[in-house]
């Protein structure tokens, strides 16, 4: 093997002469010791400055490494555990014939480390060496594995007769989970012996989640005789990142009532990410207490996560204050918060915010950075400012514009009924436009009555065969609706049976005294629900009183229009709206969360019952937040 330079001249002096330990001092200041108490010095040494003293009295007895390989195994753990790579891999380098366990140890600091590459030519040299790995050597380089060398990898793991090791199989589990394959996963952990580890268990439940299949991953979360915090995280995780923030903060709940094991850093994250789906502000505040007084730092990583939460809950003013007191503020934390300025409309400071942090901090922007602003800009109708921000991307910042760029672009020119230009935009773009870009232009085509370019764009995805969005069949029916062509509503939604694809139920939630009430339309489902259409009738009498004049367009159906005022008055919003009114004391703020954006009808009424009952009320749609007082939104009516 190539020789390095020797570790010890590349140790300052200082290094090898101080001593942060009287008892290393005393053992190697008057005699020689033996191997073995050099070795039992080593594992119980406590900082880097005795592993140094260690090694200097080594060098300084001419104790030779290559003689005593367990010396040169336990100095390079030492180093390794403690942050020294360099120095661990120099004692690698520097042995004339390392022996499997050094080999083995060398392979898995690389992989811990992420030097992958660096691992596998370990790995090779081993093999060179006609060293027969071991178990621990293949859980080492599989930490280091990709899906396909993991392959390869596992054909040496059967080929040396370890398939059936729990740590060889944990890795391979590990490996495919993180790959995404599910059946390669599966084949392997129902080989494993019947007592299954702990990290090859959670690695399958990981790789249930990844696959949406939460049924299976549940039933082996419960079947784990032991779960510790890493098992619980993915649970709680997997459920939030893929749709089902209830069941997330549900286990959440499960977990401290269990008392153990404790939550950390990553289980609040998980859980604030669930709660902003909600909209639960109550809850999120709950859990920010439960931080404050647990053993969890709040760092840039909580505190992100908090910003994100409070803002998406409607309470930007605690996002704020958050945001301020974050320590050592990253980019992904600067996002956050622009981010939260931009959904709620404060589209000035959000661009305030994002220079602010170039000239303060000096760091420099992200696509994410630019998703934000161009929100900012296509939620304030900014055209010009938002044109800048776009070019200046690969001008000045060397960013490619995305898809979720060209999106913004997309939606800001649409708000200003610049639709043609925003078309113009989709079909010269260098990336294939996707659904949701279409669906903003066509929402923008509704908007602004240009019915004639909107069934256009429709009619021509629809005959796409590829286009299963159904907000695009949605809007293409709200466009005909609007049209009073009813005949083509009917064909859209045979079209849609045909192609099996489901409208998605508009849902509407409101929190009230920490719980979450969902609604959907015509929703007769509720506990008040006698008291929740009497309310909505009342509100109806005042707002005609107001000069109301229902928008029938926005309902799909051929009906009288008399059926189709009563079917606008049902919509989930309004039911949340209603439960709120008596549920609350008068003159405090509704917050409302919907799933899909807020129809035209029930955005002009919000606006009326803010002004007759002095309330504040904040909607979170799809797209954005809605602040409503007085009589006008935050919105300025382009959303």
């Amino acid at each position: 093997m190539a020789s390095s330079p020797l570790l010890a001249t590349s140790l300052p002096q200082k290094q090898l002469t101080s001593s942060s330990s009287s008892a290393v001092a005393t053992a190697c200041k008057f005699h020689l010791p033996t191997p073995d108490k050099l070795a039992i010095l080593i594992d119980r040494s406590e900082s880097v400055n005795e592993v140094f003293q260690i090694h200097a009295a080594i060098l300084r007895y001419n104790l030779l490494l290559d003689h005593y390989p367990i010396l040169n195994l336990k100095l390079h753990r030492a180093y390794a555990s403690h942050g020294k790579i360099r120095h661990s891999l120099a004692l690698f380098h520097q042995t004339i014939d390392p022996d499997l366990y050094l080999f083995t140890a060398a392979i898995n600091t690389v992989s811990i480390n992420g030097l992958n590459d660096k691992a596998f030519l370990f790995y090779v040299e081993l093999l060179s060496s006609e060293i027969v790995p071991n178990e621990f050597t293949f859980s080492s380089i599989l930490k280091s594995c990709s899906i396909d060398s993991g392959k390869a990898i596992h054909t040496h793991v059967l080929k040396f007769g370890l398939g059936l090791d729990p740590y060889v199989a944990t890795g391979l589990v590990d490996v495919y989970a993180k790959g995404g394959d599910l059946v390669s996963a599966q084949k392997v952990f129902d080989r494993m012996p019947e007592r299954r580890s702990l990290v090859s268990s959670t690695a399958m439940i990981s790789c249930y989640a990844k696959q949406g299949n939460f049924e299976s991953a549940r039933a082996l979360f419960e079947r784990m005789c032991e779960r510790d915090i890493v098992a619980w995280n993915v649970m709680i995780d997997g459920y939030a990142q893929h749709g089902f923030p209830t069941e997330a903060l549900m286990l959440f709940q499960e977990l401290l009532a269990e008392g153990k094991p404790k939550p950390d850093e990553i289980t609040v994250v998980a859980t604030l990410s669930a709660i902003s789906q909600i909209g639960a502000l109550e809850s999120g505040r709950w859990v920010h207490v439960f931080i404050k007084n647990s053993r969890i730092r709040l760092n840039v990583k909580v505190c992100t996560a908090l910003i994100d939460m409070y803002s998406k809950c409607g309470s930007l003013e605690e996002a704020i204050l958050v945001f301020n007191d974050t320590p050592r503020k990253d980019i992904v934390a600067w996002n956050a918060m622009m981010s939260g300025y931009a959904m709620h409309g404060y589209s000035q400071d959000a661009l305030r915010l994002f220079h602010e942090m170039q000239e303060i901090t000096g760091l420099q922007p992200t696509d994410i950075t630019f998703i934000a602003t161009l929100q900012a800009c296509a939620h304030a109708g900014l055209v010009n400012e938002g044109i800048r921000i776009f070019e200046s991307m690969g001008q000045d910042y060397g960013i490619k514009p995305k898809i979720e760029h060209y999106g913004c672009l997309v939606s800001l020119l649409g708000r200003v009924g610049q639709l043609k230009r925003a078309y113009e935009i989709i079909k010269n773009m260098k990336i294939e436009a996707d659904s949701v870009l279409w669906s903003s232009v066509l929402g923008s085509c509704k908007l602004h009555g240009d019915y004639v370019l909107g069934k256009e764009i429709a009619e021509y995805l629809i005959g796409q065969e590829n286009i299963t969005n159904s907000g695009i069949y949605v809007l293409l029916s709200n466009i005909y609706a609007s049209m009073s062509d009813y005949d083509g509503v009917a064909k859209v939604r045979s079209l849609m049976k045909e192609k099996g694809i489901v409208k998605e139920p508009g849902i509407s939630t409101i929190e009230i005294d920490n719980k979450v009430h969902e609604f959907r339309a015509g929703d007769r489902g509720h506990m008040k629900c006698k008291e929740i259409y009497t309310m909505l009738r009342k509100i109806d009498e005042r707002i005609k009183s107001h000069g109301y004049v229902p928008n029938t367009n926005a309902v799909l159906q051929d009906l009288e229009e008399t059926e189709k005022e009563q079917s606008l008055q049902v919509h989930s919003e309004r039911l949340a709206i209603a439960y709120g009114l008596i549920s609350t004391k008068p003159g405090s703020p509704l917050k409302i969360f919907k799933n899909l954006r807020v129809c035209s009808d029930c955005h002009t009424v919000t606006k009326l019952i803010s002004k007759i009952t002095g309330r504040k009320i904040i909607m979170r749609d799809r797209n954005r937040f809605h602040h409503f007082v007085d009589g006008s939104c935050s919105c300025g009516d382009l959303w």
